[in-house]
């Protein structure tokens, strides 16, 4: 467990309240829904398992890794939604098929458990692959495929940010279990350089706060250019004293995307506007159970969904609190980079 207090904003009983809201919800054949009764996908479900190893919930995690073997299809990928009995959504997620390897280096990093990573690293190198399938000659990774193998025809820049991270995890878990990808090396290379010198590679998302920030969480930029792009558009996608929005046109201000964007700044440097924007999702929270509202709309602070708390919140919550803390084994993860690539 590797929790610690963030002075003057929450206290590590306080967050292990959250990851313990976290390991409630959790089915028991593994899967992490948003909520009960919904569904799970293997995005967010990796990223509830990643706090739940912050908080202390070692085998949670494991056995949220374990629902993620059980059902990865022999091409590598996973569908994007399941449900507690099955499949609800069948496409392939490029994005979702990626992140299970930043998740394993996360849990690898936090827990120490050699054998969690040697159990896992035939999962997500099969993932890695499949996701690789869909890179095009100028580097960007279409956003999916259909269950039955038919390509879409776009990509999207903050999947393929959060692709480029994943990549980086997948190299450093090779190289601590003793492989080489050098294709994976080439196509992260690839994929930098779209992110970064191609901006019509991507379908224009320029409404959604994700877009703004998620190049810079990931350190795909140079640290000077990442500042200046959080700057630049900070004025179209931060409600001051509340956070950040999901579109810039409406109030609606999401707790995980107010971490995420905070996780953006401790990237580049700015750990003064992290730990504020961090403070502002006290707002979301519930003291009695340590949950969080998805999201809140201004004025009114008026919830939405309706009185929603999800997993993922909780774990966007959990993952920043252990970045901003700094002294976890893996808090580095998104405050500075993977050395590779």
């Amino acid at each position: 467990m590797s929790l610690r207090d963030l002075p003057g904003i929450i206290s590590a009983a306080e967050l292990r309240l959250t990851a313990d809201a976290i390991a409630d919800w959790q089915l028991s054949n593994g899967m992490i829904p948003w909520f009960p009764g919904g569904h799970a996908d293997p995005w967010n479900h990796t990223e509830a398992a990643m706090a739940l190893m912050v908080g202390g919930h070692h085998r949670a995690a494991e056995r949220a890794f374990e629902w993620l073997a059980a059902r990865q299809r022999p091409d590598g990928a996973w569908h994007r939604y399941y449900l507690a009995d099955g499949v609800e959504e069948a496409k392939l997620d490029a994005n979702c098929c990626a992140y299970p390897a930043t998740g394993l280096w996360f849990l690898y990093r936090s827990s120490g458990d050699r054998g969690l990573l040697e159990a896992f690293w035939p999962m997500v190198d099969a993932a890695l692959d499949f996701v690789l399938g869909l890179q095009t000659g100028r580097g960007e990774v279409l956003w999916a495929r259909e269950s039955d193998g038919t390509p879409w025809s776009f990509a999207l820049l903050t999947g393929n940010a959060s692709i480029s991270l994943s990549l980086r995890c997948g190299l450093l878990l090779a190289a601590e279990v003793g492989v080489q990808r050098p294709r994976w090396q080439q196509a992260l290379d690839r994929l930098l350089a779209a992110i970064r010198h191609h901006p019509d590679a991507f379908a224009p998302k320029h409404r959604w706060a994700m877009d703004w920030y998620y190049p810079v969480l990931v350190g795909a930029l140079d640290p000077a250019v990442a500042r200046a792009r959080l700057e630049q558009d900070r004025h179209r996608f931060v409600l001051d004293g509340h956070g950040v929005r999901c579109v810039a046109d409406q109030p609606w201000i999401t707790a995980a995307e107010t971490c995420e964007c905070a996780l953006a700044h401790l990237a580049a440097g700015e750990t003064a506007v992290a730990e504020e924007l961090f403070a502002w999702t006290l707002a979301h929270r519930d003291a009695d159970t340590g949950r969080y509202s998805t999201g809140l709309v201004h004025p009114g602070a008026i919830t939405f969904p309706d009185g929603e708390t999800s997993t993922y919140t909780a774990a966007a919550v959990i993952l920043a609190a252990d970045a901003l803390a700094g002294d976890g084994p893996a808090a580095d993860l998104f405050a500075h980079r993977p050395t590779t690539g």
